[in-house]
């Protein structure tokens, strides 16, 4: 295999939450199932640490980066301000080509809403949010809204799997959210664009709090007072 293809297929598990944060890689094991000697692995490795999809610590090699109480604290925190400027930029900067390349990460984040395909969603939503950025082109933003990405990605797991029509709904309503974006883009509207990543961050930022904060499961009242009878 490739080296682009192993990163690839990496950064998809580390999305899609198949490799879970905080868990180690093995090296001889993903050497073996790859057909990759270590030295591209290793490369691999730590280019997926320089973009923040793993950390790799002496004596304990590569792990997919954790999501914490702090990581969850700050992202809250940070995400709509990041969110925001880069959508301006992106109105104000973005390319005939990258425009062309949005488009076409759309239309596949549709399809995979469209067939309920969650690892689908979850891979070109962040084309598309990824694309927002390349577009923004601010070398400063960059780093700290693609680390954004990935921890938006991993916790918006109960987003792209509905379990009732409203969140189908909300599903459908993200996709509108996106086309809308692209026409901002389209006409360099910076101002409306920021009116719409507020409005699409309030219908992720629902689903993400379910995700970190689910209901509590039922109690069985009946149980209960038979044990205390």
């Amino acid at each position: 295999m490739k080296k682009e293809d192993l990163y690839n297929d990496l950064k998809r598990q580390i999305l899609t939450m198949e490799l879970e944060p905080g868990s180690s890689l093995d090296e001889t094991r993903l050497s073996e199932q790859y057909a990759i000697s270590r030295t591209p692995l290793r490369d691999v490795f730590r280019r997926l640490a320089g973009e923040g999809y793993l950390e790799i610590i002496n004596n304990r090699g590569a792990m997919v980066s954790s999501m914490n109480h702090k990581t969850l604290r700050n992202f809250f925190l940070t995400a709509p301000m990041l969110y925001a400027a880069i959508g301006r930029l992106a109105a104000e900067n973005a390319s005939s080509i990258q425009i062309d390349e949005m488009c076409q990460a759309q239309d596949k984040f549709r399809q995979a809403v469209t067939s309920l395909d969650t690892e689908g969603m979850v891979f070109w939503n962040d084309r598309y949010h990824n694309l927002m950025g390349q577009m923004a082109d601010n070398p400063y933003l960059k780093p700290s809204y693609e680390r954004l990405l990935i921890d938006h990605g991993r916790i918006s797991q109960t987003f792209y799997r509905p379990r009732s029509d409203a969140m189908e709904h909300d599903l459908n309503e993200a996709v509108e959210h996106h086309d809308a974006m692209i026409k901002c883009i389209k006409s360099g509207n910076s101002e409306e664009m920021v009116e719409l990543i507020c409005e699409h961050w309030k219908l992720s930022k629902e689903h993400i709090e379910m995700y970190v904060r689910p209901d509590p499961l039922p109690l069985d009242m009946l149980s209960l007072e038979t044990e205390k009878n």
